[in-house]
């Protein structure tokens, strides 16, 4: 265990800090409350940074210092009060850098946002809230001019995802290519389609903005009222089209069923949920959003479920590498499921593009 204690002593800290203990139980990165004398709330967090997904930690932390530095002078034009509530603050180093490495692990210090709560629930009115909130993050960085670094590279890169698919088919490492040809052949009749999004960007027809990349009710913080305070989980903040932001958020949250859910009957694309994340991101991205952009969101609905399928089926003909799995054919069942939830998504293109 580290001693968490001397980690926390290495940031700007003026109080003197009392205790760290866990917060939350987050799926990549280490969270620790920091206590500090005269305070029973805690006062920062102190994050491990999974340096094993984000690899390039002064990249990482450069870009997300040059974001919510942005945020800040936008609201302190605004006249807001309590910004610390509104956009995430870190910490400096003693020695002036914005993160600590220990020799063995690599740690950032931030305010800790008080009074705020999370949500992990997917309705209607989060779904608008959600829209709205990501569309405004996404507003309020197209004036950024600093350039950002691809934390992940080809993270959303379609054409990329076809590419590992395409070449796990071609290596068939464990045989199962036979088992699964009839959603390579699936997924191949539509590629054309689908690459829709890189070959407008070649074309110098669609942007990259800077966008969130990780868009979920729960990546926001609300205050007891019920309102956003601010976005959070700024790691994968990075150049991408706005269609990650959209899509990906709906990939998850339109879903009538789970990720793995292995009975295909229940699967389906909500229309409300839809709808209302819509609304929202369209009025939150409202200054900003081109044509070709809006008009293109309902290829965004389906891009991500389609994405995510290629990805799980090319992990299943690679003998399972990357996704942790719960029984051998969870990657299939996986497959299936997100395929499924993109013919319902396709099914539903031209209601989609209706009420776009």
């Amino acid at each position: 265990m580290e001693n968490l204690l001397a980690i926390a002593t290495q940031f700007e800290i003026s109080e003197k800090i009392t205790a760290v203990k866990p917060l939350g139980e987050g799926l990549i990165n280490d969270t620790y409350k920091v206590l500090v004398e005269g305070n029973t709330e805690p006062r920062y967090v102190l994050q491990h940074i999974n340096n094993a997904i984000f690899q390039n930690v002064d990249m990482l932390q450069d870009n997300i210092e040059k974001v919510t530095n942005h945020i800040r002078k936008k609201l302190i034009a605004k006249g807001m009060n309590d910004i610390d509530r509104h956009v995430l603050r870190f910490i400096k180093t003693k020695d002036g850098k914005n993160f600590y490495f220990d020799g063995n692990k690599y740690w950032r210090v931030m305010v800790f946002v008080s009074d705020s709560v999370t949500y992990q629930a997917v309705t209607p009115e989060y779904s608008y809230i959600a829209g709205k909130s990501f569309g405004e993050f996404e507003a309020m960085l197209s004036d950024l001019n600093e350039p950002l670094g691809e934390i992940i590279p080809d993270f959303h890169n379609i054409e990329f995802r076809l590419k590992q698919l395409r070449d796990a088919v071609t290596d068939d490492r464990v045989g199962r290519e036979k088992e699964v040809r009839y959603y390579i052949d699936e997924i191949e009749k539509r590629a054309e389609k689908m690459t829709l999004g890189e070959r407008l960007f070649r074309e110098g027809k669609l942007p990259k903005r800077i966008c969130h990349c990780d868009t979920k009710v729960n990546n926001m913080l609300f205050d007891k009222e019920g309102n956003v305070l601010c976005v959070i989980d700024l790691d994968t903040v990075m150049p991408s089209f706005v269609f990650s932001d959209y899509g990906d958020f709906l990939r998850s949250a339109a879903n009538t069923a789970a990720e793995d859910e292995p009975d295909l009957s229940k699967i389906d694309f909500n229309m409300e949920i839809f709808k209302a994340f819509t609304k929202g991101y369209l009025e939150g991205t409202k200054d900003f959003l081109l044509p070709i952009e809006r008009e293109n969101l309902s290829y965004a609905a389906m891009l991500f479920p389609y994405m995510q399928a290629v990805r799980f089926l090319a992990d299943y003909i690679n003998g399972d590498t990357y996704y942790k799995i719960r029984y051998p054919e969870h990657n299939l069942v996986r497959t299936k499921a997100q395929w499924r939830l993109f013919e319902c998504a396709e099914a539903k293109e031209a209601e989609m593009r209706k009420f776009i």
